[in-house]
């Protein structure tokens, strides 16, 4: 059966209930909820473990995860996936998306560039993150970056505001850690800069060790 074309011109109208993930992306890869998905060459759903703990939640697809059709897959998702290593922490046991589904970039020569989504490319996703978070029911969220931060708390939010503390996303009644996106960390000139930027972020995400068992079913 042929999805339907999510195509709504109200923004924050909300979409069908689902029953599971997998129905839940099907019918994301139609959505026009927004203009990105113009550009796109696909949607990008959230991929992992159905019932995990740990949900991340990063800003939008890059160049290879738009290509590729998963999620953290590129430069950015390796570096993740060394720290939860690090962290002793196993990805395969976790959940992971995008606050925004659709690559959203500006052409320089034969390359595209990454173009931080705009606050209400951002709130026209977020139906999309609700559902996913309903499905899984995780123990605890982890915003990766302010885009993420600010899909989940539904406001602006700075990284040092919250950094370092695990703290409620009232709107989803769950504990919420927040921390930099990857991609920060690759941006950083000075290897030393790379190097330390990198042991805070697998500082932050050890204190996602508890949630593993406390939530464990």
């Amino acid at each position: 059966m042929k999805p339907p074309s999510f195509l709504l011109p109200n923004t924050g109208a909300s979409l069908p209930e689902f029953s599971h993930l997998q129905e839940a992306a099907t019918a994301a890869r139609s959505c026009q909820r927004c203009p990105l998905w113009e550009r796109a060459t696909q949607t990008v759903f959230g991929s992992g473990l159905a019932d995990a703990r740990i949900f991340f939640v990063g800003e939008q697809p890059g160049d290879v995860e738009d290509r590729e059709g998963a999620p953290f897959v590129g430069p950015a998702g390796k570096l993740l996936d060394r720290a939860l290593a690090d962290a002793r922490i196993d990805r395969n046991l976790c959940y992971v998306t995008n606050a925004v589904k659709h690559f959203k970039w500006e052409p320089l020569g034969k390359r595209r560039l990454h173009k931080k989504p705009t606050s209400r490319e951002i709130q026209a996703c977020r139906p999309w993150l609700e559902t996913e978070i309903a499905l899984v029911h995780p123990g605890v969220l982890v915003a990766l970056g302010a885009t993420a931060a600010a899909s989940i708390f539904g406001r602006p939010i700075r990284i040092g505001e919250l950094r370092g503390r695990v703290t409620k996303a009232e709107s989803f009644a769950t504990d919420c850690l927040v921390t930099v996106h990857p991609s920060s960390i690759l941006r950083a000139r000075a290897p030393e800069d790379r190097d330390r930027e990198f042991e805070r972020l697998v500082e932050d995400l050890r204190l996602l060790k508890p949630f593993v068992s406390r939530y464990n079913r």
